[in-house]
């Protein structure tokens, strides 16, 4: 039997993101299986400068939007939140595609829900099948600051194309389109709108410099990410790289999100060299520390290791598996992850759309630790499954300050020996071959 994947992860390989290209001559469908665009508006170099003034003619727009029913088939009302990981993912993938051509990232975070569809012609779309409006990014050799970037849209051409049907049949899932309801970005908060300059962390205990990244070039190394399915319970991480993983999820191209980060990571560690086994925290922001420290249960250790805090010294191997739905992945690891988003704090401040940007926050730093992880020659694995209250209650959290948001592990993948991998792109190279 034969089944395929593509370079981006997603929650159960459903892939519920797409992506649409603003280009000079033309508003594009990006076709995955393919790897190819097809035209859905025509712009002439008119139409496209009034489109996208005052940004510049060579910026690329990448709008994202998100099929709930390509997830909700399989895991019912859980689909939303894996929806909005796999943006993040995607946001990142395409941020740390850019810069590997030496290009900037950022998202245009002052665009509401609803031009962002007509932006990319799906605001009629309806029904079980329909894509909702994610995000816009603006991407190039050199790009302005975009968070207050609005479209003109009275420039916008006449679309054409519609998508084909995904099933004959559909289960409703209301709790998922009151979420999406509620969740709408109508008008983006002034805050959200100011610019922010990316956050770079301290020298203490930063690794980013001292540890060289992987010599394997960076689309060898985003064509080889591959979510391992088991770990090999043995294998070991050396400290340095661990450090390097946490450091990169400070990186610059994750500053393609407009705002400080907030969500930070309680860190279960089975495997590393040099370290006791236990439960860590990394804040991923100077303020975090302190915040996490008054939210959590007040007997916790905080043991600085910089650029960690030891919370629990132990065994927490078990506890990471009944976290993480009694999955074995989460145990057999060399750690494991617990997101921790400051949910309502956040959404006091920018609005309950912003419960939307701390899954993508989440989905984009574990695309980071997916790469990572590659380039160090250990694997990796987003956990969407989760009990979050077992999580809260282990450290004290009331949910609400801090909340787990979504779980991750990497260490030495166990491979199926039945199993083979084609190249990626196979199926093109083949179809392009001259027959004999």
């Amino acid at each position: 039997s034969r089944w395929s994947l593509r370079v981006n992860p997603s929650s159960g390989n459903l892939h519920p993101t797409e992506a649409t290209i603003v280009w000079h001559d033309g508003i594009f469908h990006y076709a995955p299986f393919v790897h190819g665009l097809e035209e859905r508006a025509v712009l002439t170099p008119e139409t496209h400068s009034r489109l996208i003034a005052p940004l510049a003619a060579s910026t690329l727009l990448v709008g994202l939007s998100s099929i709930y029913w390509r997830e909700s088939w399989k895991y019912g009302e859980r689909a939303f939140r894996y929806c909005q990981h796999d943006v993040g993912h995607a946001v990142a993938a395409l941020a740390l595609s850019a810069a590997a051509l030496g290009w900037k990232t950022q998202m245009c975070s002052a665009i509401p829900d609803r031009d962002i569809a007509k932006l990319l012609g799906i605001a009629q779309q309806a029904g079980p099948e329909a894509e909702h409006a994610d995000c816009v990014l603006a991407i190039g050799p050199s790009v302005p600051d975009v968070t207050r970037f609005r479209p003109s849209l009275d420039a916008l051409p006449s679309f054409v194309g519609s998508p084909a049907p995904l099933s004959p049949e559909h289960q409703a899932w209301p709790v998922i389109d009151d979420v999406s309801a509620a969740t709408e970005q109508i008008e983006i908060a002034e805050t959200v709108a100011e610019p922010r300059a990316p956050w770079e962390p301290s020298k203490e205990g930063d690794h980013a410099d001292e540890c060289p990244r992987s010599q394997a070039a960076a689309r060898v190394l985003f064509h080889r990410r591959r979510s391992a399915v088991e770990m090999d319970a043995h294998s070991t991480l050396p400290k340095d790289v661990f450090f390097r993983m946490l450091s990169r999820t400070l990186a610059s191209p994750l500053s393609a999100l407009p705002w400080a980060p907030r969500v930070h990571l309680a860190l279960f560690v089975h495997r590393v060299d040099d370290m006791d086994p236990g439960i860590y925290f990394f804040g991923r922001h100077p303020r975090a520390r302190d915040a996490a420290r008054a939210a959590m249960r007040t007997e916790l250790l905080w043991e600085r290791t910089p650029p960690v805090d030891l919370l629990v010294p132990a065994d927490v191997r078990d506890a990471a598996k009944m976290i993480c739905c009694h999955q074995d992945i989460a145990a057999d690891g060399a750690f494991a992850v617990a997101m921790l988003a400051e949910l309502e704090p956040a959404i006091a401040q920018y609005g309950a759309s912003f419960y939307r940007r701390l899954h993508w926050e989440a989905g984009a730093i574990g695309q980071v630790l997916y790469l990572e992880a590659e380039a160090a020659g250990v694997r990796a694995t987003g956990i969407g499954c989760f009990f979050d209250d077992v999580l809260h209650e282990l450290l004290g959290l009331d949910g609400r300050t801090l909340a787990m948001l979504y779980g991750f592990t990497v260490g030495g993948p166990l491979d199926d020996p039945r199993i083979r991998t084609a190249p990626p792109y196979a199926h093109l190279d083949r179809a392009l071959s001259p027959r004999r």
